[in-house]
């Protein structure tokens, strides 16, 4: 096992990310009762542990806040990404509709963004999930533009799925994609390769499958495709992150947790590195063999 968690060029921006990264859904007391205090002593951790990349949103609920407040003076020890486009209230909780595609609301967004976290600018800026027409009627590739000229983020990026992603990648102006991707969602595999080929740097969310039941369909995929016994030693979740740590196109994977032991477990996994070869091999091979292939 390796002794700290390796890195990964993050494409065109040359940023050496970590491969395990940190997403701050869970910090921001949206999705489960976290207080500041322990929101606080994850994100040290989380820090501490050696990760170097952190994605959040202002629709997070209060994870920007938290961020700021507690490590905003370790900001040169970590890569900050969040997003915008979110249509939220006082509270940080998405409002309907939950995204405004407008140069207004990107210029909100930032500014502050950059308040709640307490930095004068951050590394990656990204649509959160916009459609290609949308980016183009509201001519946000130019707002967006503007916003890195003024030293608000370094780079910019989307947040995308098919259709869209390879679209937005052929448009050659992102730096970043953040896309959904697992052993158990392997739609956009090739498409991803494909972007990092363009030279984006590549954001994996759900690398973990995390937060589905056993019944849940992406399990039931599992169990079609005997992955239980390719195992070995490893837990499914294990399985499943080496197995998105694997694909060399993944050049950051963010996994949130307010758990301070899932968060020691995943750093252990990451710490163990890709799948072996023949392991890999044979899990796609099984996947594809029940119908879970990457579209073409």
């Amino acid at each position: 096992m390796q002794t700290e968690l390796a890195k990964r060029s993050l494409g065109r921006t040359e940023l050496e990310v970590t491969q395990l990264g940190f997403g701050g859904v869970e910090i921001g007391g949206l999705t489960r009762d976290m207080s500041d205090e322990a929101a606080g002593r994850v994100l040290h951790a989380v820090l501490d542990s050696g990760i170097n990349f952190i994605d959040t949103a202002p629709d997070y609920g209060l994870s920007e806040e938290r961020i700021g407040k507690h490590i905003s003076y370790r900001r040169n020890t970590f890569y900050l990404a969040t997003k915008c486009g979110c249509n939220i209230g006082p509270d940080g909780a998405r409002q309907d509709p939950g995204h405004m595609w407008t140069a207004e609301r990107l210029r909100r967004n930032i500014d502050q963004s950059l308040q709640r976290m307490r930095t004068d600018y951050i590394d990656v800026l990204q649509m959160h999930n916009p459609s290609v027409e949308e980016v183009e009627q509201g001519g946000l590739v130019e707002v967006l533009q503007d916003i890195k000229q003024a030293g608000k983020t370094r780079f910019i990026g989307v947040s995308s799925t098919a259709p869209h992603l390879l679209a937005f990648a052929r448009m050659g102006v992102f730096d970043t994609f953040q896309i959904p991707y697992s052993a158990l969602e392997r739609r956009h595999e090739q498409m991803i390769q494909a972007a990092a080929d363009m030279g984006a740097g590549i954001i994996i969310r759900g690398g973990i499958a995390k937060g589905h039941r056993e019944s849940d369909e992406r399990w039931a995929k599992w169990e079609r495709a005997r992955l239980d016994d390719l195992l070995d030693d490893m837990n499914r979740y294990e399985f499943v992150l080496r197995f998105t740590l694997t694909h060399l196109a993944c050049h950051t994977t963010i996994v949130g947790t307010g758990d301070l032991n899932h968060l020691q477990a995943n750093v252990a996994t990451a710490k163990a590195g890709p799948l072996p070869p023949d392991v890999y091999e044979q899990a796609r091979d099984r996947l594809a063999q029940i119908g879970e292939a990457p579209e073409g």
